[in-house]
């Protein structure tokens, strides 16, 4: 992001920053100096930097043509464009998200950094590429920067398409999911198996099951990863209510939990962005401080591991 952004990025985003009392002084004195300072790691197929803190529209985005759910959601999506954000992550699977995503999108001028990425969900090539040319409709694209194949559905024939379509310019990145903590061992072949650009999969500080393989093995073959539940569908919320941030979260720039839970996330090596999933622009605005400032040591991510467990 850069001076040629809206105003309403920098001014407003400080703004919110300051009523939210989320992203505590260090942040807004970060942006205020440099509003490009928000972290980034590089794509490993291309170099290509993507920030650290993506968005998920996994039931957050099915609004449908409720007006006043919509008006919410664009406040969300100008906070996350306010604080650095470029990579949205959909899928047809969301009833109406990408169709009310790419209607939000459409209001925000100038028109913004967008990295679009979506999936194909559905069995059979001929489906599949009608599925993908609906979602382009939906997001008011030319052409996705990232398709993936959501749950491994139907993924040998999804993966012939977008080859085709990657060699062809329609697609810029090609990946392959799983969520809810499954299906790791069939994601493992499919990555040793073929070339990805992309994975996603769930990881949190409960849920860590892919330290031991998928990190591993997406960092040795060159794949980039996207994180989704990296809060455990509110679940590490629940188990801290009420409890104070330790003190030694400071080290790390933490104002809030949810950074807390962001920060052990992305401070993995092998992980190149988190996409938690909200419907409030208060809790964007949370978020996306996630992606400034200091990230976690790895003695300091055990230690995050421990103080969790104690609680």
């Amino acid at each position: 992001m850069d001076d040629s952004t809206p105003a309403l990025n920098r001014r407003s985003f400080l703004k919110m920053l300051g009523a939210a009392s989320l992203g505590g002084s260090w942040l807004r004195a970060a942006f205020a100096a440099d509003p490009r300072a928000a972290l980034s790691r590089p794509i490993p197929s291309s170099g290509e930097q993507l920030p650290v803190i993506g968005m998920g529209t996994s039931r957050t985005f099915d609004a449908g043509d409720n007006a006043a759910k919509r008006a919410q959601l664009l406040e969300v999506l100008q906070a996350f464009f306010a604080g650095g954000g470029t990579l949205i992550d959909s899928s047809p699977m969301y009833k109406s998200a990408e169709e009310v995503t790419g209607a939000l999108l459409a209001e925000i001028k100038p028109k913004p950094k967008l990295f679009s990425a979506t999936k194909v969900w559905i069995d059979g090539k001929q489906a599949g590429i009608e599925q993908m040319e609906r979602s382009r409709k939906f997001w008011g694209v030319e052409r996705f920067d990232l398709i993936q194949i959501h749950n491994l559905r139907d993924w040998q024939v999804h993966l012939e398409t977008l080859k085709a379509w990657k060699a062809e310019g329609k697609v810029r990145y090609i990946g392959i999911t799983t969520s809810h903590g499954r299906a790791h061992d069939e994601l493992e072949q499919a990555l040793r198996q073929e070339r990805f650009d992309f994975a996603q999969f769930t990881y949190n500080l409960e849920e860590r099951e892919v330290e031991r393989r998928l990190l591993p093995l997406a960092a040795d073959r060159g794949v980039a990863t996207l994180i989704n539940r990296p809060f455990g569908r509110g679940d590490l919320f629940a188990k801290v209510r009420g409890k104070p941030l330790p003190d030694w979260a400071k080290d790390i720039d933490c104002a809030t939990w949810a950074q807390f839970f962001l920060k052990f996330v992305v401070s993995h090596p092998a992980v190149t962005c988190a996409i938690p999933a909200t419907s409030k622009a208060q809790h964007m605005i949370d978020n996306m401080g996630a992606g400034f400032g200091r990230l976690p040591d790895a003695k300091l991510r055990s230690r995050m591991i421990d103080y969790l467990r104690t609680i």
